[in-house]
């Protein structure tokens, strides 16, 4: 119920921080990348490792994890075991990497009920373990533009599948910039202009530009 003596200059609880997310990365995997046809696959990567690479900056628990690598799968994408140098993946069995017990330990032992969930595929990988955590009780977002599918029509009927569920769709740059939201946060702030030069394109490119004639203190 609406109270405007409740409204103030405060964040939502709905907001993603790095005091209440976690980040699951599931199979992003040669072989899965091989079947990968709902997109650009090097966007899928790149959206992937900027992913990565948010979680690092803001230190957001994150769990790896793969699916029959040394039989089928292959190991974990480089470009994103670089970002996470010593942290080892959590191989299964299972398409729903929610069965797997090693793994729902680990995002247990986060703490957190915000899962950033991106992987490989979108109607498999994805959707299992999406459907299974929002139905124990926890929010699931799910990051479309580092997910992908066998098919447009495979990845987006996923999503919608999920969304129906309560999950909901965001993107890499969406996360990265939700847990920064305060260019005031000089901690990260550099961080995060590195990231999106890296990784965010045209806004990348616009960031260049703009340090270059503004000065490094330019703002994303």
């Amino acid at each position: 119920m609406f109270d405007i003596a409740n409204v103030r200059p405060a964040p939502s609880a709905d907001l993603l921080t790095p005091d209440n997310a976690v980040m699951l990365f599931v199979d992003h995997q040669p072989q899965m990348f091989f079947g990968t046809g709902s997109g650009d696959r090097a966007a899928i990567v790149n959206s992937t490792v900027g992913l990565a690479k948010a979680a690092r900056a803001f230190g957001v628990p994150t769990v790896l994890t793969t699916v029959a690598a040394e039989s089928f799968s292959g190991p974990l994408l480089p470009q994103l075991a670089e970002v996470f140098p010593g942290h080892e993946a959590i191989d299964r069995t299972t398409m729903n990497a929610w069965e797997d017990e090693a793994l729902v330990a680990a995002v247990k032992a986060t703490g957190r009920k915000k899962i950033i969930l991106s992987g490989l595929w979108t109607e498999v990988c994805v959707v299992l373990p999406a459907l299974s955590a929002l139905g124990q009780g926890y929010e699931v977002y799910v990051v479309a533009d580092a997910s992908g599918g066998v098919s447009p029509a495979a990845h987006e009927h996923a999503l919608q599948r999920m969304v129906a569920a309560g999950a909901v769709p965001v993107t890499w740059v969406q996360v990265l910039l939700e847990l920064q939201r305060d260019w005031a946060r000089q901690e990260t702030y550099g961080a995060v202009l590195e990231i999106v030069k890296a990784h965010a394109g045209a806004y990348g490119l616009g960031v260049v530009y703009a340090q270059s004639v503004i000065g490094e203190h330019a703002a994303g």
